[in-house]
């Protein structure tokens, strides 16, 4: 990693403080289950998850690091396990198209046509 591309933060020689190192700003709330604390890191309320699942305390510089590296790990997942990789629009046409059989009361009504795209004769 070059220089340039480092994050910011305390330098190497900075003092290490505990309660700076590992309280994350202020959570605000995304939705009923989900906040986040920086910016494009969403997380489930932690509240919602103390009976099953230990909470562990780390520090925020690991929160980052993890976050910016969500696209390689992904990426290195896909080249090694994946045969195939389905996006999700792929995925709700399928389920469209199996509840949209003949005679399911379920099956999505024909709405007007596309918004845009060429019109036909």
């Amino acid at each position: 990693m070059r220089t340039g591309d480092q994050p910011a933060g305390p330098a190497a020689t900075a003092p290490y403080r505990f309660a700076e190192q590992h309280t994350p700003p202020p959570a605000v709330r995304a939705s009923e289950v989900a906040q986040t604390t920086f910016e494009h890191v969403y997380e489930v309320d932690p509240r919602l998850m103390q009976e099953h699942v230990l909470q562990q305390v780390f520090p925020n510089w690991d929160t980052l690091r993890i976050m910016r590296s969500r696209h390689d790990h992904l990426a290195w997942m896909h080249r090694h396990f994946a045969h195939t990789v389905v996006t999700g629009s792929e995925l709700l046409a399928e389920v469209e198209a199996e509840t949209a059989g003949p005679g399911n009361p379920q099956a999505p009504t024909p709405g007007p046509g596309p918004i845009s795209g060429p019109v036909a004769p």
